[in-house]
């Protein structure tokens, strides 16, 4: 069985990424779109696209009816859901199903297996799995809410039971903070995933947020891509990921690998997904979730073992075999991912759209860049702000770091504030350099995130602002130079004082 067509039911840069996976195997695509989204990238590099409503997702990415409707009218035989929207969404599993199209993901009944937190919990347990202390699902009595806490001991982590991404996530220090924090994730759980249900979990201090990539094929294999560091995040979501980890030696890689492939066999799954654990100071794994998706991290993975693995899922959903055992894997060297995001980490990772007015891209040895923009796009303000994602090899860490820090001086954005100079100074950073890492690394080195120190800052930005913005109101024989060319923008002058860009 193969794919003569394929939809993707995404957008941004993983919908683009799609679209090439789907060109490199000779396999026509479909976008599908908002109207935010007409002159999206993905919408542009795709054989065909098809509107599905107004800008908010839930009238437009998140329609069921109007993704499958936009499949039969373009004859996609398979739909690849990226992540976030409804990939892990088992009523949409279900429905493509139901309606005759491959859903390029595991089966509905594994999604649903693990995609509710604390039954995925209880599943894990059942399998041998360790996990973090835990309760069941609270219910609105504040007080017995408060015993479990105690019960567990503070800190902990009031988590939202039907989804993940940091949503309905709230860090309970004390018992004074709790009815608070409670009504707070209970409210963000119910907004993001249409349910109110939580949970309280014992925070692991100064934990590594370590992940394991799974593969499984419809026949009975299923292997461990190695691990991934995650543990460099803001508001519990990913900024820097790394496979493998600096941190685990082989004989803990063995034993986690082990544990993931059980998770997986453990619920039936087929397809890519991730296994997340959490590991304490004293290197004691807690399973936390599973990821019934591709990650957005999943080119580190990519670049270490040398596979595609947006390929491997076509091939795995139109029946097709791993074409690997686990004793043939062969990891190599070392890769890092920054993801570059529209938002101002100086004023709180404020989210920042607007019109890219110059974009200039890292090029060079082990770079790799996947993005979703480019230059006079408009990033929205209905969708999650990350632009793209830059990706470092080398044959050690030290060089993927050295390669990272090299392509993040090259990269400049004009136009939204992004979190590429916080990604310069992480490089930079001796703790990270030394692979002292753990999710609270942004909060204990705040000087990260402080706005540029240098005492001229400002008085350049205020300059190359001034000039920017006569040059944009010149006509355009006035901006050229005496030979007819242009002359030197303020894109170069603001390069040359050291990326206020």
């Amino acid at each position: 069985m193969s794919f003569r067509k394929i939809l993707v039911a995404n957008r941004g840069e993983i919908a683009v990424r799609v679209v090439r996976a789907c060109r490199d195997m000779g396999i026509a695509s479909v976008a599908v779109y908002s109207e935010a989204d007409r002159r999206a990238l993905h919408v542009l590099e795709a054989d065909e696209a098809y509107l599905l409503g107004p800008a908010p997702s839930a009238q437009s990415y998140l329609r069921i009816d109007g993704v499958l409707e936009a499949a039969r009218r373009s004859g996609a035989e398979a739909i690849h859901p990226g992540y976030g929207f409804l990939s892990e969404n088992p009523a949409f599993a279900a429905a493509c199903k139901e309606a005759g199209i491959v859903f390029i993901g595991p089966p509905p009944q594994a999604m649903e297996a693990v995609g509710d937190k604390v039954r995925a919990r209880d599943r894990m347990e059942r399998a041998g799995i360790p996990v973090v202390p835990g309760t069941p699902p609270l219910t609105d009595d504040a007080e017995a809410a408060a015993r479990e806490a105690k019960r567990i001991g503070y800190p902990v982590l009031l988590k939202a039971a039907a989804g993940g991404g940091g949503k309905g996530m709230r860090l309970v220090r004390d018992g004074k903070e709790l009815r608070s924090l409670l009504a707070q994730a209970r409210g963000e759980a119910l907004s993001s995933f249409g349910d109110d249900r939580v949970f309280l979990e014992k925070y692991v201090v100064r934990p590594r947020h370590i992940e394991v990539q799974v593969i499984a094929d419809s026949h009975g294999a299923c292997v461990a891509l190695g691990e991934r560091e995650c543990s460099i995040q803001r508001r519990h979501q990913k900024l820097v990921e790394e496979c493998p980890s600096p941190v685990v030696d082989p004989a803990a890689r063995e034993r986690l690998l082990g544990l993931a492939v059980s998770a997986m066999r453990a619920v039936g799954y087929v397809n890519a997904g991730t296994v997340e654990f959490l590991r304490a100071d004293d290197g004691t794994f807690y399973f936390m979730e599973v990821n019934a998706r591709l990650q957005v991290e999943h080119p580190v993975t990519e670049e270490v073992f040398g596979l595609d693995l947006v390929r491997l899922q076509i091939e795995i959903a139109a029946g097709g075999r791993l074409p690997f055992t686990q004793e043939a894997l062969t990891p190599r060297g070392h890769a890092i991912e920054c993801r570059i995001v529209a938002e101002d980490p100086a004023r709180g990772f404020l989210p920042s759209p607007g019109t890219i007015r110059r974009l200039r891209l890292p090029t060079g040895p082990g770079i790799r860049h996947d993005g979703g923009t480019y230059e006079g796009w408009t990033v929205p303000v209905h969708y999650d702000p990350m632009l793209a994602k830059l990706v470092a090899w080398g044959p050690t860490r030290q060089m993927a770091i050295e390669r990272m820090a090299r392509a993040l001086h090259e990269y400049r954005v004009e136009g939204p504030a992004t979190c590429i100079e916080l990604h310069r100074r992480v490089m930079a950073h001796p703790a990270f350099r030394r692979g002292e890492l753990h999710t609270g690394f942004l909060e204990e080195h705040p000087d990260l995130l402080a706005p540029e120190n240098d005492p001229h800052f400002e008085r350049l930005a205020a300059i190359a602002a001034a000039v920017s913005h006569l040059e944009r109101r010149r006509p355009p024989a006035a901006a050229a130079g005496g030979g007819g060319e242009a002359g030197p923008s303020s894109w170069r002058r603001a390069a040359r004082w050291g990326g206020l860009v």
